[in-house]
């Protein structure tokens, strides 16, 4: 399955047989205060930096209708970001997963963008396109 923007991905998790629920961390893009001076270059040019969780949440696939009514949500929060990571996961069989199912699989999602365990995740740059990292 190909993802290249976010709309594709709503609608993969919309199709899968099992109800599927979508897990959300917004991240920030920042410059670590020890940052080296060629990092700071780098950064300046759009390169490196941290990424920081800001906020997450959770949605059931039908709950959103585009990428443009989830950062209008993101938005009213009031945290800026740069990226979102989003990550699926399904419940018993049959049975749509809650948010409370969703919590404990969040809390791991956000330990692992801080420690840069990122490869189970999709990113997202903030018009709704998948991003390569690495």
């Amino acid at each position: 399955m190909n993802i290249s923007t976010f709309d594709d991905l709503l609608g993969a998790a919309r199709s899968q047989p099992q109800p599927q629920r979508l897990l959300f961390v917004f991240a920030g893009i920042e410059l670590p205060d020890d940052a080296t001076p060629a990092q700071r270059a780098g950064f300046e040019r759009g390169e490196g930096g941290a990424l920081v969780p800001k906020m997450c949440v959770d949605k059931s696939p039908h709950e959103l209708t585009s990428f443009e009514q989830l950062r209008q949500e993101a938005a009213a929060m009031g945290q800026p970001w740069g990226m979102v990571f989003v990550a699926a996961m399904s419940g018993p069989p049959g049975k749509p997963p809650t948010s409370a199912d969703a919590d404990q699989p969040l809390q791991g999602m956000v330990e692992a963008i801080r420690q840069g365990r990122i490869q189970n995740f999709i990113p997202f740059d903030p018009q709704g396109c998948a991003v390569q990292l690495g």
